[in-house]
């Protein structure tokens, strides 16, 4: 049996956007256990409608309501949300009611947070899986990776992307980002505190997507907490290739003698640890600076892929 002719899951995303449609055309051209079912909008000129429509992809404008009466629906497994935080809460509640498992990239939080390099078989089971942020898929790994080596008193990440790359729905969820990405480097990452911030930087021309992450925890060997962050980062770029490390990880120690004066936790002590990352888009649908859309929809992708494998194992088993 060739790869072509191997059973494959059927899957729909909901969101006619940017990020949908690059997901849509990662689906398409990358995955080895999925097929596209429908691609699901509610503006019918839409470029996303569109492109799935000359793709052979079924198509509704009519958003979730559309989806569940197109004849296929029965069909669908996995459904990607890449609308708004506040549109998923519905998305979901309908699609629970059919049994349909659901990877959010909206910010919305509903299930359990998902990190592919992280968390990801942990969570297989889960009926709705949220994929945090892209600022949340691109720095909490690094923040786990210190948390692997020593206990992390607070983090903090800035998630600079280009203003061309934060279409509608990525501003109507700057909050939910902040609280969200916030959480989660307290959940995923292991900080006992966390905070994220978020820049839409208007530079022309456009400026490819960097992350700054700091850390400070406790004392630790800093060759082995370099070395933790380096095999952090192989795991992130096996789904994500254009992710990467800037520069050398830095390091500075703080003592009773020179604390670190954190805003809302006063002076604390410890090893600062400082890394700088970029990530760059594969450009199959958005343009290569828009890393911050890509780790999202490969991250998904890499999502459904594990879930998609793992399911049609155990029907065959």
């Amino acid at each position: 049996m060739t790869s072509e002719s191997k059973p494959r899951l059927k899957v729909a995303i909901i969101g006619s956007g940017n990020i949908g449609t690059d997901l849509m055309i990662k689906v398409l051209r990358n995955a080895k256990h999925l097929e596209m079912g429908a691609m699901v909008g509610i503006d019918a000129a839409s470029d996303g409608l569109a492109r799935a429509g000359r793709m052979g992809v079924p198509t509704t404008a009519e958003g979730i309501d559309g989806l569940v009466a197109m004849p296929g629906f029965k069909d669908i497994r996995i459904v990607f949300d890449a609308t708004s935080a506040g549109a998923h809460a519905r998305h979901n509640a309908v699609l629970q009611e059919h049994g349909v498992q659901v990877i959010d990239l909206t910010p919305a939080a509903i299930g359990p947070y998902v990190i592919p390099s992280i968390n990801l078989d942990e969570k297989l089971d889960a009926t709705n899986i949220n994929m945090v942020t892209c600022g949340g898929q691109a720095t909490i790994p690094m923040v786990a990776a210190v948390s692997q080596v020593a206990k992390v008193h607070y983090a903090e990440i800035i998630a600079s992307i280009s203003s061309k790359s934060a279409g509608p729905g990525t501003r109507a969820n700057i909050d939910e980002f902040t609280e969200t990405t916030s959480r989660a480097i307290q959940v995923l990452g292991g900080a006992a505190r966390g905070k994220a911030i978020i820049i839409l930087n208007p530079a022309e021309p456009p400026l490819i997507m960097r992350d700054t992450v700091f850390t400070l925890s406790e004392p630790a060997d800093q060759e082995a907490v370099r070395a933790s962050i380096e095999q952090m980062a192989a795991r992130v770029q096996s789904y994500v290739p254009g992710y990467r490390l800037k520069q050398e990880v830095q390091f500075e120690l703080f003592d009773e003698s020179r604390p670190l004066n954190v805003p809302g936790l006063g002076k604390l002590t410890g090893l600062k640890t400082s890394v700088f990352l970029e990530v760059e888009g594969a450009a199959h649908y958005l343009p290569a600076y828009a890393g911050n859309l890509d780790i999202m929809t490969s991250a998904a992708l890499a999502c459904a892929e594990r879930l998609a494998e793992t399911r049609m194992a155990g029907q065959a088993a």
